[in-house]
C-alpha cells in the first residue's frame, strides 16, 4: 500500500520565483522614463511550499508525496537561495539559484518487505532569463519573458525493518526546461505595488509552469520587500525515475537595488 513520506521531496520547491526580483524603486513609480543606464538587483527569500505528487525509482519504489507547508521545517536541512537581475532601458536579464537538502521518514509501498524509509534529497535549481518590457513612461511594468531552468535531483532511500532492512537505492536526474511568459508590477502607491508571474514550458519534463502574485512596499529608493503566494508544477519521468508534482505555499523576499 502506497503511503505518504512527508517532505521528502521538498527540494523542488525553492524556485523562480521571477516577479519577486522585478520590484519597482520610487522614481519608477512615479512615471519616470525607463533608465538608459544598467540597473541591477539583488533578492534573497524564501519560499515555504507545500509539495503534493508522484516519486518513483526505477519503478520499484512509487511513491505518493503530500507535504503541507507547515510541516516544512521538520523536514528541511538546508535551503539556500538568492534571485539577481540587471536592467537597462527596457530589457532585463534576471536568474535565479537554489539549493537544498531534505531528509524525512515514511512508510513505503513495500508492504511486508519493509515497514519504513529514511528520505534524502538535494537539488540544485537555476533560471536564466530575459525579458522585455512592453511599456513605456508608464509607473507599471509588463515584460514579456524567456528563459531555461535547470532542474537537478538526487534522491536517496533508506529502507527499514523487514526483509530489507538497510538497503539503499539512490537516483537522480538532471534535465533543462525552456519557458515563456510574462511578469509585471502594478503600482497602487509611490510605497506600495502588486508584483506578479506566470510562465509555461516544456523540454526535459513533459510540462513546466509558475505563477505567482506578491504584495511589495519601498522601505527605501534601494530598498523593498514583498510577500506573495506561488504555485509551480513539474512532470518529468526518464528511466523509470518519475517527479511529478505541484507545489505551492506563502513566500517573501527582500530586494537590494544598486
Amino acid at each position: 500500500m502506497k503511503k505518504k513520506i512527508a517532505g521528502s521531496l521538498v527540494c523542488a520547491m525553492l524556485y523562480a520565483a521571477p516577479g519577486f526580483g522585478a520590484e519597482p524603486d520610487a522614481a519608477t513609480a512615479a512615471g519616470t522614463p525607463l533608465s538608459s543606464e544598467w540597473q541591477f538587483s539583488a533578492t534573497p527569500y524564501f519560499w515555504a511550499a507545500g509539495l503534493s505528487g508522484k516519486v518513483s525509482h526505477r519503478r520499484q519504489f512509487v511513491i505518493d508525496v503530500d507535504a503541507d507547508f507547515d510541516k516544512l521545517f521538520d523536514n528541511l536541512d538546508f535551503g539556500a537561495m538568492l534571485i539577481a537581475e540587471a536592467r537597462k532601458g527596457r530589457y532585463s536579464i534576471f536568474g535565479d539559484l537554489i539549493y537544498t537538502k531534505i531528509g524525512s521518514q515514511g512508510d513505503t509501498p513495500l508492504g511486508l518487505l519493509a515497514t519504513s524509509a529514511d528520505v534524502k534529497t538535494s537539488t540544485f535549481a537555476g533560471l536564466i532569463g530575459a525579458g522585455y518590457s512592453v511599456l513605456e513612461n508608464s509607473p507599471h511594468q509588463l515584460d514579456v519573458v524567456a528563459g531555461l531552468r535547470v532542474w537537478s535531483v538526487d534522491t536517496d532511500i533508506t529502507l527499514k525493518g523487514a526483509h530489507l532492512n538497510g538497503r539503499t537505492r539512490s537516483e537522480g536526474a538532471t534535465w533543462v526546461d525552456g519557458l515563456v511568459g510574462v511578469r509585471g508590477n502594478y503600482v497602487l502607491s509611490p510605497k506600495f505595488y502588486l508584483t506578479g508571474w506566470g510562465l509555461v514550458g516544456a523540454g526535459g519534463a513533459e510540462a513546466d509552469w509558475d505563477v505567482g502574485l506578491g504584495l511589495g512596499y519601498n522601505i527605501s529608493k534601494n530598498v523593498s520587500a514583498a510577500i506573495g503566494y506561488r504555485a509551480l508544477g513539474v512532470d518529468y519521468s526518464s528511466g523509470g525515475f518519475k517527479f511529478d508534482a505541484v507545489l505551492q505555499g506563502p513566500m517573501a523576499g527582500v530586494t537590494i537595488r544598486f
